[in-house]
Order: C-alpha cells, then sequence, then structure tokens
C-alpha cells in the first residue's frame, strides 16, 4: 500500500497543476481499535500524498482524506481488504476549488468598481489589511490596529484592539487563521470586527456595556505567511496548506502546526516531531516568532480574562484540556457556559455544534493555545470549531460565510457577558 501511494504521489506531483482534478475526500467510519490504528499508521506515511483533514481518535468520530485521483483506487482497495467502512462526502475536490477561486475573482472586481467590501466573499490578506484600516479609519474612538510584531517572513501581525480607554482594562482575546487553510475562520473574524464596531456606534446591547468593563482584542489572522501561501498559486495546490512558513531541519519540508507549538505540555500526545507532518510541533516550545509574538502580548498585558480561537470544520465548542483526558478544574463552569453559548448559536440558524473538552470532543493536542492560557490563569477559554460537517470541509462555500459569522457572533456575545459578569 505505501509503495503504490509513494509511486502516485510522485506522479500526482509531477502534474501539480491539476493535481485535485478527479481528487475525492472519503469519509471513514472507523469500527474498531483496530481500525483507528491502521487509519493512524496511514496517516503518519507523510510520503502517502493523502491529507487527513480530520483524524483517527474513536470510532465515535469519523475521519476524512483528502485522496489524490491517482491513489483513490489502492486506497479504496486498501480500505475494503481491512474492512473498513467509507462513503464519498466530495466527489470532485477540483470543482469546488475552481468555484471558489471565479468567485473570489469576480468579487475582486466587483469590489474595485464599487469600492466596496463584500462581507459574504472570502479575501486575500492585503485586502483583509485594507479593510482593518478603513474600520479603523471609521471609528478611530474605539478601535486601534496594533503590529504585535514580524512573522517569519517578514509580514506585519495586526490585531484590532476595541477599547473604550483605560490602561490594561481586563481583556478578551479572539484570534481566527492560525490554521492557515481554515478560511472561514478568518471570514468570520472579519464580519465580527464590522458587528463589534457597528453595535458600539448604534449602542446596540450588549456592546457597549461590555466594552465599558474590558477591551476586545481582536486577530483576524493569526498566521499570515501561511494564508498567503494558502492564495499564492496559480493552480489551486497550496489551497490547504495548514501550517507556517518557517524553515525546518528537513529542507525539503516547511513550516510548524502553530496550535501545536506554545509552551503547554509540549511534545506530548497530538503532535508529531516529523517537520513533514501536518501537526508538526517544531523543534522546541514557542520557537515560532507568530506564537512568540502573541504570547508576549498577552503576557505583558497580562490582565486577559478569556481567550477564544476560531477553527474548522466540525461544528464544535470547546474548552481545555486538549493534552490530557483530565477534567479541568473549572470543568463543570466551562462546560455550563459552553452549552449555553451553542443554544444561542442554534438559536440563530438552528446550528447544531458538539460541546465538550478538546481532548475528548475532537482530538489530543498538547502544545495548543488552549493549555496555555489556562494554565496562565486565563480561565475562560473556548475553541471553536466552525461549519460544517464535511460536506464542503475546508471549502465552505462564500455563501455561507455571513451565517455562520452571524451565528458565531451569538454564542461569543453570550460568552463575552458572562465573563463580565463572573469577574475574578
Amino acid at each position: 500500500m505505501t509503495l503504490y501511494l509513494a509511486v502516485f504521489a510522485l506522479l500526482a506531483a509531477v502534474h501539480c497543476e491539476v493535481l485535485f482534478n478527479g481528487d475525492q475526500v472519503l469519509r471513514i467510519h472507523a469500527e474498531s481499535e483496530n481500525h483507528i490504528q491502521i487509519l493512524k499508521k496511514l496517516e503518519r506515511d507523510v510520503d502517502s500524498g493523502l491529507d487527513f483533514w480530520t483524524h483517527a481518535v474513536s470510532t465515535e468520530q469519523p475521519v476524512d482524506i483528502r485522496v489524490p485521483h491517482s491513489s483513490l483506487y489502492a486506497v479504496k482497495d486498501f480500505l475494503k481488504k481491512n474492512n473498513i467502512p467509507f462513503t464519498v462526502i466530495i466527489n470532485n475536490v477540483q470543482e469546488l476549488l475552481v468555484r471558489e477561486r471565479e468567485e473570489m475573482v469576480c468579487n475582486a472586481e466587483v469590489e474595485r468598481q464599487t469600492r466596496s467590501f463584500n462581507f459574504a466573499a472570502y479575501h486575500d490578506l492585503e485586502t483583509i489589511y485594507n479593510f482593518m484600516d478603513t474600520l479603523v479609519a471609521s471609528h478611530s474612538k474605539l478601535i486601534t490596529k496594533v503590529n504585535i510584531g514580524s512573522t517569519y517572513e517578514n509580514r506585519p501581525m495586526y490585531i484590532l484592539k476595541f477599547s473604550t480607554g483605560g490602561e490594561k482594562k481586563p481583556a478578551i482575546w479572539i484570534d481566527a487563521g492560525i490554521h492557515a487553510r481554515e478560511w472561514i475562520s478568518h471570514a468570520t473574524a472579519v464580519w465580527l470586527a464590522d458587528r463589534i464596531a457597528t453595535d458600539f456606534k448604534e449602542n446596540r446591547a450588549p456592546v457597549p456595556s461590555i466594552l465599558s468593563k474590558m477591551d476586545i482584542y481582536l486577530m483576524i489572522v493569526a498566521n499570515p505567511d501561511g494564508y498567503v501561501f494558502t492564495h499564492c498559486s496559480s493552480s489551486e495546490f497550496y489551497r490547504f496548506w495548514r501550517k507556517s512558513r518557517s524553515a525546518t531541519s528537513n529542507p525539503k519540508c516547511h513550516g510548524v502546526d502553530l496550535n501545536r507549538n506554545w509552551n503547554a505540555e509540549f511534545g506530548g500526545p497530538g503532535a508529531s516531531d516529523d517537520p513533514c507532518a501536518e501537526d508538526y510541533r517544531g523543534p522546541s516550545a514557542q520557537s515560532e516568532i507568530e506564537v512568540k509574538n502573541i504570547a508576549d502580548l498577552i503576557m505583558n498585558h497580562g490582565n486577559f480574562k478569556s481567550f477564544m480561537t476560531l477553527h474548522s470544520y466540525m461544528q464544535l465548542l470547546m474548552y481545555p484540556y486538549g493534552y490530557s483526558g483530565t477534567d479541568a478544574p473549572d470543568q463543570t463552569e466551562l462546560h455550563d457556559v459552553a452549552s449555553q453559548a451553542s443554544k444561542a448559536l442554534n438559536s440563530w440558524h438552528g446550528t447544531v455544534y458538539k460541546v465538550g473538552s478538546i481532548f475528548h470532543t475532537i482530538e489530543p493536542a498538547s502544545g495548543a493555545s488552549v493549555d496555555w492560557a489556562y494554565q496562565r490563569g486565563i480561565k475562560y477559554y473556548f475553541a471553536f470549531e466552525l461549519r460544517d460537517t464535511g460536506k464542503y470541509g475546508f471549502l465552505l462555500p462564500a455563501d455561507q460565510i455571513v451565517s455562520t459569522a452571524r451565528e458565531t457572533w451569538f454564542a461569543l456575545r453570550y460568552i463575552m457577558q458572562y465573563v463580565c459578569d463572573h469577574p475574578y
């Protein structure tokens, strides 16, 4: 099996301009621990050319894998021989990629002609940064754009600070896009920035009340280098890039999974020491400048009360721990808050989110921001996995951006109000 996939992956790389044509995303239903171990072994084979969108954790969670067209027969035959059931959830990845790119090109032209910004569209880094400048200019008494440092490739890292004044007030942190390919998280954060500003301007509850007590720090693009890389190819070859873009010990494999690089149980379960792996943790804790920049700001501030992060996909709302199945000391309260926030989210469009700890709900994840923040006394930590549950995966159509953002806002709004009402 490994030899077949290695040969197919090599052939596909030679013809990368049509790499995704005929690629499928398979949803695999592991029915036993033996199935899980077989899938884990397959995932560790980084030369296979398989792209695991979700991971083999338990029989309760499906495993989604993007399989190159040239490897489909071998993979399906392998699964059948091992009696591992599967279904096809995306029949042709290329079709979705082409539609996404065509929509972006069309939207960019419309925005250029109308000098407007369309929240129901995906945008590149430059456009997002320009949007931030425009928003700050329109709400200069409320918002400042703060440069917290540069990336590995020397791009600026910006946050939007929403504040009604005061030094180092209690604060709420929200970030998006630490995994580059999760475009719906960036687009949601863009919408959220505008919504917070608008609600404050129009005195729409509860934003003015929240901002009278706390500041909000919003980082729309936590991994600028990786995000640029997902946009940079004339083919769609790099659309599914997850990591940063730093050099590693293997010259053929770039990037670190920035959400495995935090100084919290670094090197534990759910993180790889292989530079070619999607979840490569990096050479040491907080070795990556992007993580260090965020950590330094939060530690220097010293008064963050909540840390929330936006990812995709699977529709989950989670809390600590990521590295361990042990209950966090505040587990009961965190679960209740997350459950109520999930109900608030559901009230908009009926979207159902699963609630639980990261370890038990999605996968073990050591070196993640969840445990770093919680271990440093930031009690109210929540991680969102936004839409959908697999029909589109990382290729969620742009016409779902606003609905996704709006329902996420309902949940965030509940959490922020709760944090304000429960000081510690």
